[in-house]
């Protein structure tokens, strides 16, 4: 096998590998688990939520998030969607426990997480598809 076959045939399984685990689905277990990772990692462990789960009901929201209960609530839209996605909402909604609005400082807390804006244009791209007019026979239709 050629140099160039071998590159392309490591950059074909990557791909499988991502796409993979892209439609693997967290639970809430795992979510929370994540999420105290995350606040380990990127917040020295100061963002410490009660709860973390998955809803159903935040269709115009990716997460939200009561500091006073403690409570991180992430839409079911985002499963499915790439790590780093859900990892950055998980920060975000980490964030706002230790800073309510979207000022400066909270802005701040989310600097050290290298694909935040990766993650929002991936995001706004989502927001964008859906926002297209529906066009018949698209998607196998």
């Amino acid at each position: 096998m050629s140099e160039a076959e071998e590159q392309r045939w490591v950059s074909v399984m990557l791909d499988k590998l991502a796409a993979q685990e892209s439609k693997r689905v967290l639970g809430d277990t795992e979510l929370a688990e994540r999420a105290e990772r995350l606040s380990a990692q990127y917040f020295d462990g100061r963002a410490r939520p009660n709860s973390v789960r998955w809803v159903t009901n935040q269709n115009t929201r990716w997460g939200s998030c009561t500091p006073a209960e403690g409570s991180i609530r992430l839409s079911h839209r985002l499963q499915g969607m790439p790590e780093y996605v859900v990892d950055y909402v998980l920060l975000h909604e980490l964030a706002h426990l230790l800073v309510p609005g979207h000022g400066p400082r909270f802005w701040r807390l989310l600097e050290d997480y290298p694909r935040t804006e990766r993650a929002k244009g991936y995001l706004e791209g989502v927001v964008a598809a859906e926002r297209l007019p529906h066009l018949p026979g698209a998607r196998g239709e």
